[in-house]
Order: C-alpha cells, then sequence, then structure tokens
C-alpha cells in the first residue's frame, strides 16, 4: 500500500488532472460532445500505452535510439510550445474542422493530449524509476495499477469537463482557451529549460 500510494501520488502530480481540464476543453472545443468523450478515454489510453512501454522498455529504447531523456524533455516543450501558440492566437483547430474526418478531429487526443501532456517526460521518468524498484510481480503490478489509478482520476477528469463547458459558455471556453495558452507556453518553456540545463550539465560532466 506505501508503494501504491507513493506511485499514485507522484503520478497524479505529474499529470495534474485538475490542470488539464482547462487545456482539454481549449484543444477540443471545435468537437462535438460525443466526440470529446472519446477523446478523453483515447487520450487516457494512449497515455497509458505510452508510459507502461517505456516503463518496461524505455532505457532500452532510448539507448537503441541514442536518446537521452533530456532531448525527449526539450522535444516534448517544443511540441507543447507550438500548440500553445495555437491556442493563444485561435488557431486550435478551426481551418477545415468540416471537412475533416472523424479520424482526424481525435487524433488532438494522441497528440498532443495523451503524449506530451498527460504521457510526458516527467511521467516516463518516474515511471522508470518506480519500475526500476520493483522486486518481485506483486510490487510491478502495484506500480501499474498506481499508474492506472492516477490516468483514470484523469479520465474522469477529462470525461466530465463539458460541466465546466456549460458553465462558462463558449465565450469562457475562448478565454479560458487563452489562459490554457499562457500556462501550457509556461509548461513548455519550463521543460524546455530543464531539458538544456540538464543537457549542458551531462556535457559538461562527460568533459
Amino acid at each position: 500500500m506505501r508503494l501504491f500510494g507513493e506511485v499514485l501520488v507522484t503520478m497524479l502530480v505529474i499529470v495534474d488532472p485538475p490542470g488539464n481540464v482547462p487545456i482539454f476543453l481549449a484543444v477540443t472545443r471545435q468537437l462535438s460532445a460525443k466526440e470529446r468523450h472519446r477523446a478523453a478515454y483515447l487520450a487516457i489510453a494512449t497515455a497509458f500505452l505510452i508510459i507502461i512501454l517505456f516503463a518496461v522498455g524505455g532505457q532500452t529504447i532510448l539507448d537503441y535510439l541514442h536518446v537521452s531523456v533530456p532531448a525527449m524533455q526539450v522535444a516534448g516543450g517544443l511540441l507543447l510550445l507550438l500548440v500553445a501558440l495555437q491556442l493563444l492566437y485561435g488557431k486550435g483547430g478551426d481551418d477545415g474542422y468540416v471537412e475533416a474526418t472523424p479520424e482526424q478531429r481525435l487524433s488532438i487526443a494522441m497528440v498532443p493530449l495523451g503524449t506530451p501532456l498527460l504521457a510526458g517526460p516527467g511521467a516516463i521518468v518516474a515511471t522508470i524509476v518506480f519500475f526500476r524498484q520493483t522486486d518481485g510481480a506483486g510490487e510491478w503490478f502495484t506500480v501499474m495499477l498506481g499508474t492506472f489509478t492516477a490516468l483514470f482520476i484523469s479520465m474522469i477528469a477529462l470525461r466530465f469537463s463539458g460541466l465546466v463547458q456549460k458553465i462558462v459558455r463558449p465565450t469562457g471556453v475562448i478565454l479560458l482557451a487563452r489562459v490554457a495558452g499562457m500556462i501550457l507556453a509556461a509548461v513548455a518553456v519550463q521543460m524546455i529549460a530543464n531539458g538544456v540545463t540538464e543537457l549542458v550539465h551531462t556535457g559538461i560532466n562527460k568533459t
């Protein structure tokens, strides 16, 4: 239970379900209610699969591709920064929405919602660390259960985010989009700064 609690609290802090609600509403504001619900499920499923994939063989995958965790942070930060700029300037998916297929409209559930917003470098690294500390199948299952529980709570928050939309109305959603864009830009810049700092320190240590 102690390990489960540590994993759950850590993942909840990293995933931040309440903080992702305005971003989710902003990114999916052009979707219907049914599509938004599907987007919430798909985003959580994508995040869970990516986290588990990297938890099981993450270090092997990174070593094979010669990619470091700081490099992933910078890449994830740049991707989030692009999304933040779209939200700030009101270009979050209006163009071509009518002509787009349902699959194309729901693709935002995988990127940027599923990854790197939910399954970002922080969540991936934390899971890798937890799995490295496991001793036996029981603890491995506990880590996986804690991760799933955190993402399930996130799914509930995203699934019922429509209640927030009903309260704030369409105009409020546009305002939330701008605020979410600023928040997401700050998160992206911090991710890039942390990644670059770590890359510099790694380079200095190697020399």
